[in-house]
């Protein structure tokens, strides 16, 4: 019987972590570690992609509003313009609250594009995910929805894509009629999920005076929610030298309540009586403003009054994302 030859194993190419591909978890990894993709390169790949971006609107005009239409305002939309020329057959570009379905984006009959904000993403990168809608979207069939997909690690973001000096100017609607040029001839589809949500909405306003502050109307009683720039500790101190002076109201009968924390902001909220609408708090609003830039540029000490305040506002914040 024959000798078999002693085999040798020929030498793997080296590749730069940016060139390696993505195969199946279970596969070797095409590096030539001899590991399996999951257990080499496909660990850092995979943390790329579900590690949680804690503002993923940093750096986008309106980060606030962007925040505000993500997960405050039912029914609102905004125009948005792209570094490049949009390519040959789409018109524009608009990037809405929710779309019909919950789709994550469509592309109309006309070739205009409609991006919905308010759905559920698949990796830790909103501004990713929803950058990678927007380019599929973009290239879609006239009359078809584009169907959400975990995007890649390294596909760009939507500060890559949209124009850093583009204006971001929210309108807000009463309902979610923009979803369909012709309401009377939408599908059964359409139609039914039109109803729905139009019924769930909730009446909102974006105030003029201040920047992406938002009252909106319940049942007992309004509220004003207002994203603010600020490093969150900074504010919690400067609301709480505000709160313990009584100065921290929006008028009689109002009470600053709280805050939501949203995607690296932080959110204050105030209740104010029913009858007290958008418009009769845009200067009590924009005299809070001034109060808040003087307790920012504070850094004494919290007093003791301040420090419970503080801690008052604390265990009273609620975290959405």
């Amino acid at each position: 019987m024959a000798k078999k030859r002693p085999q040798t194993k020929s030498k793997q190419p080296q590749l730069k972590d940016g060139e390696i591909p993505v195969v199946g978890a279970r596969e070797p990894c095409p590096c030539g570690s001899g590991r399996r993709y999951k257990a080499c390169h496909g660990r850092s790949a995979a943390h790329a992609v579900t590690e949680l971006v804690q503002r993923p609107f940093e750096g986008l005009p309106g980060e606030g509003d962007w925040i505000a239409l993500r997960e405050l305002v039912p029914a609102a939309t905004v125009e948005l313009k792209l570094r490049e020329d949009l390519p040959e057959g789409v018109p524009s570009v608009t990037l809405a609250t929710v779309l019909p379905m919950a789709w994550p984006a469509l592309r109309r009959d006309d070739g205009s594009v409609l991006i919905g904000l308010q759905n559920d993403t698949a990796s830790g990168d909103i501004s990713r995910d929803l950058a990678d809608t927007l380019q599929r979207a973009l290239t879609a069939e006239p009359g078809t929805p584009v169907q959400g997909r975990r995007a890649p690690a390294d596909g760009p973001r939507l500060q890559d894509l949209l124009d850093p000096e583009g204006a971001f100017e929210p309108v807000v609607h009463s309902g979610f009629e923009f979803w369909v040029p012709d309401a009377e001839n939408a599908t059964p589809e359409v139609a039914a999920s039109l109803e729905r949500a139009n019924a769930a909405a909730i009446a909102t306003v974006k105030l003029s005076g201040v920047d992406a502050a938002y009252w909106c109307e319940t049942p007992d009683k309004n509220h004003l929610r207002w994203v603010m720039p600020y490093p969150e500790e900074q504010l919690l101190d400067a609301l709480a030298r505000l709160h313990a002076a009584g100065q921290s109201s929006l008028g009689e009968g109002t009470r600053l309540v709280g805050s939501f924390r949203a995607h690296g902001l932080t959110v204050p909220v105030w209740d104010l009586p029913s009858g007290v609408g958008a418009e009769d708090v845009e200067k009590p609003a924009a005299e809070f403003a001034e109060r808040l830039a003087a307790a920012l540029a504070t850094d004494a000490p919290l007093t003791a009054d301040e420090r419970r305040a503080r801690g008052g506002l604390t265990n009273r914040q609620v975290t959405l994302s």
